[in-house]
């Protein structure tokens, strides 16, 4: 049997202020032609199947529509839900899809698997929706649950309970932060309380393969338990990473191969580092405006317009920083001791703008025109 591991579609989700649903769409769409073309019999998707409890009606039409893809293909599709989506409302959009399209969100059914058969017999998939503890933990009295990886470890125990009913080989479908993995810094939403909820790989013994969803880079935890990441970038600190997904293949005795296959992107993502006048030459504007950029610019000043000025130049700037290459030496005194040892309005002013500007001081021509402005202020109070 073959498995296309995927997750984290984000449906609706924004770069930069920017759509990605087209862009989105692009990518599910080769990613249905690799299922045609593998010769796929189930597709996965680990949960964050939207980005919002609350989709537009534009994701939906654009998850309808995938869904469907992929079922012609031929192959079963089976989707949990992750900590972005609404299990209700994704659990609801369940009872209108066709035979062949499950989609699991009931944590009272997570022991129940959806069986499906190739020629050495039954494949059981346990799909596990994101578990909140508070909310969740109402459904099973004496259990101790009150972070994410007591409430996974649980529901891993209520898996392997399944698996003992049901013999054959197993799959299992989780949306967690998984001990060992490397998170895009402020990209993945939190579902960890500091080191309580990073669950153990330990917990997830038992079945032939487990397909992880929430982190957005490619992971792999062990031969066995993986994570496929994310179709599209959803940010610069992801610009690396690839994006694909896990080509599964089980067959009579479990595991037999995984093969990892590469998605497109539909606009690359690149940082442009140096001064702004660098940034803005011809030589990168040739390189780069078609890209999504993200331009750091060292100049010791920041720049009038910048953003304006970029994107005059990169009709897909989406991100502008300013980290001067050079702080000027920093004095240990701090700013409020500087501004007592100030004795003249010049030292008071130099002393504001090296606290506001990085350490940066009035430059020549700066100082010259607090001067001329302190002299006519001296000139007009002499007058009155």
């Amino acid at each position: 049997m073959r498995i296309l591991h995927t997750s984290d579609w984000h449906i609706g989700r924004t770069f930069h202020g920017n759509s990605t649903m087209d862009a989105l769409a692009e990518v599910l769409g080769a990613l249905t032609e690799q299922v045609r073309e593998n010769a796929v019999d189930v597709v996965i998707v680990a949960g964050d199947v939207f980005d919002s409890a609350t989709p537009a009606g534009a994701a939906y039409t654009l998850l309808g529509d995938a869904l469907v893809a992929l079922h012609e293909t031929g192959a079963r599709v089976i989707v949990t839900s992750g900590n972005h989506d609404s299990a209700a409302r994704l659990g609801f959009q369940a009872r209108l899809l066709r035979d062949g399209i499950h989609v699991l969100t009931d944590p009272l059914a997570i022991g129940t698997p959806v069986t499906l058969a190739d020629a050495d017999g039954p494949v059981h998939f346990y799909g596990i929706p994101y578990l909140e503890p508070a909310i969740v933990r109402q459904h099973w009295s004496g259990v101790e649950l009150r972070t994410q990886a007591q409430t996974l470890a649980h529901a891993m125990d209520l898996v392997r309970a399944g698996m003992g009913e049901h013999p054959g080989r197993s799959v299992a479908i989780a949306h967690c932060f998984a001990a060992g993995v490397d998170a895009t810094l402020g990209l993945e939403r939190e579902v960890r309380q500091g080191g309580l909820d990073v669950v153990p790989l330990s917990v997830f013994d038992g079945p032939d393969y487990v397909a992880l969803g929430h982190i957005h880079g490619r992971q792999q935890i062990s031969d066995r338990v993986r994570y496929s990441g994310a179709p599209l970038h959803y940010s610069f600190g992801e610009k690396s990473k690839p994006r694909g997904s896990w080509l599964v293949e089980l067959d009579a005795a479990g595991l037999a191969s995984i093969d990892w296959l590469d998605l497109p992107v539909p606009r690359r993502l690149v940082t442009l580092t140096g001064m702004l006048d660098e940034i803005l030459s011809d030589e990168n504007v040739a390189a780069h405006a078609g890209d999504w950029v993200c331009a750091v610019y060292t100049d010791a000043l920041a720049q009038t317009e910048p953003m304006r000025r970029l994107r005059d130049r990169y009709p897909h700037c989406a991100m502008v920083q300013h980290q001067p290459s050079e702080t000027a030496e920093r004095i240990e005194r701090s700013y409020v001791e500087r501004l007592r040892g100030a004795v003249t309005d010049p030292e008071r002013i130099e002393a504001f703008l090296e606290h506001v500007r990085s350490g940066h001081g009035p430059s020549a021509r700066e100082g010259e025109l607090i001067r001329e402005v302190l002299d006519d202020r001296v000139r007009a109070e002499a007058l009155i």
